[in-house]
């Protein structure tokens, strides 16, 4: 398949906005007519009522035919209220704003004209966790015989809907937060042979038509070979999108965001948000997005709905990167995780079952604790000071110690000219001692070293839960070897629900750290940094706080 984007599916608001979508019909009569109110104009609250003030309110009818029912609205800041003449006095449907992802005008038969909204609510089903499903209601504006009059009337109601669905930007210190714009133009990068191979069909099925709504614009960019992601976005004019989605697993991000990180504009490249949708086998980066912006527990297409519901509302946030430095002179950056041993071991030898899907992991799970190995070697590190506000501190930290004594050491290759790429600056090259004030383990034999800055290894994984987006801190586990196979196996049972560390395993250590470096005895094993395999050998690396944006819904 080439780099050009598959057929596109239209987007079917014109369809949608045309089918009634709640109220039951009743014979045909003409709408009540309101007082006189100018479109657009805040309206007073309504009599009696406690809530919030009431924005606009009129009554329509309750659908796009010209028989529909009428029913009176009252738009919140919060949300669109429906009742019926003569009902209660609540609403007899809320429609959350925040659940709202587009709104449209449109003209309408008789002189009359339309307005409608969709949302996702989060509805709960007889078992299992709340997932997102579409909501489309449509109302009809008939107040008299001018279709101008009455459709400047839909067109105000559409925008003041749009403008309050917009998520509110948080304000936190140390953070900073952002919105995308509307319209908004996506470029979306997607790998048809992740995964299990429905990357495409999923992405017409359930994300294009979600986007139309969301009035996103997308050009989709097929990748068509390993690094074919990244050589794109490395020499791509990127002003011309205002996103980069990427619907795939996660080695496809890791691509993009080295791609970004090659450009001579780097920075201003790290500062375009970036989306995850997941397209992939284990989708550990979606799976934390959906963590952290409150989410219950959901895979497959639920979880690419909810992605896709973030990626619509628009707001993104920082994310920590971590630069990883080898012996033979490569510096990567990522942003989820580095292995090396089991975790890593079942990753790779899994690929051959990747047409299963998530089920791969389980299957490459059960092979790799038949052939327990141990590997050898030593593992440092640079523990985070609890309570410590890394943000604001100098960039530099006090001089290195070399076997107690200070020393001048210069800073690893690559870091240290003017205006280059970040530099490491809690690090030491890697042929020389870690500093003393770091932390050497004493044992040397291990079953797995995963360093992660995410919540989630994968899917069913909650590796990290108190892991954030932008925490300043790497969660470096690690297994000693002499773990056995029985209680292997019941940790990641526990890991599927993030209670592994309440399992008091002897053999499971867990720390919070800067940075830390892993020096292997010999070339063996596979090591991995985000999903992708690396040769195995001497390793060493940084957080580097809130280098890149992500789209993330919190």
């Amino acid at each position: 398949m080439n780099g050009a984007a598959p057929p596109a599916i239209a987007g079917r608001r014109g369809g949608r906005q045309q089918r009634a979508s709640g109220g039951r019909r009743s014979p045909a009569r003409p709408a009540p007519v309101p007082p006189p109110m100018a479109a657009g104009r805040r309206a007073p609250p309504e009599p009696g009522g406690g809530g919030a003030p009431v924005l606009l309110q009129g009554i329509f009818g309750a659908g796009p035919s010209p028989g529909a029912a009428p029913c009176s609205l009252a738009l919140t800041a919060r949300e669109l209220q429906v009742r019926r003449p003569g009902g209660s006095a609540g609403p007899d449907t809320a429609l959350r704003l925040a659940d709202c992802v587009g709104s449209a005008a449109f003209p309408a038969a008789a002189a009359a004209a339309c307005f409608s909204l969709v949302c996702y609510p989060l509805r709960g089903p007889r078992w299992g966790s709340p997932a997102r499903q579409r909501l489309e209601r449509t109302f009809r504006v008939c107040l008299g015989p001018d279709a101008e009059g009455n459709l400047r009337i839909a067109q105000a109601w559409s925008r003041r809907i749009r403008e309050l669905s917009v998520p509110a930007v948080p304000t936190q210190d140390g953070d900073s937060y952002g919105v995308l714009p509307r319209p908004c133009r996506a470029l979306v990068l997607l790998n048809p042979q992740s995964g299990a191979g429905r990357a495409i069909q999923d992405f017409q099925v359930v994300v294009q038509p979600m986007l139309a709504e969301a009035d996103i614009a997308t050009t989709v960019f097929v990748t068509e070979r390993p690094y074919h992601a990244q050589e794109k976005v490395r020499d791509e004019d990127l002003s011309q999108w205002d996103t980069l989605v990427i619907m795939s697993g996660d080695g496809l991000l890791y691509e993009v965001v080295n791609g970004l990180m090659e450009r001579s504009d780097w920075e201003d490249a790290m500062k375009k948000p970036l989306c995850i949708l997941p397209g992939g086998s284990g989708n550990a980066l979606a799976a934390s997005i959906n963590h952290y912006a409150g989410n219950d527990h959901v895979a497959k297409k639920k979880l690419l709905t909810n992605c896709t519901f973030i990626l619509c509302k628009g707001l993104h946030t920082q994310m920590d990167l971590v630069s990883l430095s080898t012996a033979s002179g490569k510096r990567l950056f990522s942003f989820l995780g580095f292995g090396w041993g089991f975790i890593s071991d079942v990753d790779i030898d899994s690929e051959k079952y990747r047409w299963l899907g998530n089920a791969r992991f389980t299957l490459g799970t059960l092979q790799c604790l038949a052939k327990l190995r141990v590997y050898q070697g030593r593992l440092s590190y640079l523990p985070a000071v609890p309570g410590q506000d890394t943000s604001s501190a100098p960039r530099d930290p006090p001089m290195p110690v070399t076997n107690g004594q200070p020393s001048h050491v210069p800073p690893p290759a690559g870091t240290d000219v003017p205006g280059s790429l970040p530099n490491d600056s809690l690090l030491v090259p890697l042929g020389q001692p870690v500093p003393a004030h770091w932390t050497v383990v004493p044992e040397e034999e291990f079953v797995s070293v995963y360093a992660i800055y995410q919540s989630h290894l994968g899917t069913n994984l909650l590796m990290a839960p108190a892991a954030r987006l932008h925490d300043d801190c790497i969660h470096l586990f690690y297994l000693k070897a002499g773990i056995s196979r029985v209680a292997l196996l019941k940790l990641f049972l526990a890991m599927a629900r993030g209670t592994h560390l309440e399992l008091n395993c002897p053999h499971l250590c867990y720390v919070c750290v800067r940075a830390f470096r892993l020096e292997p005895r010999a070339a063996t094993g596979i090591m991995t940094v985000d999903g992708e395999a690396l040769a195995c050998e001497p390793v060493q690396g940084q957080i580097h706080s809130r280098l890149c944006r992500i789209l993330s819904g919190s």
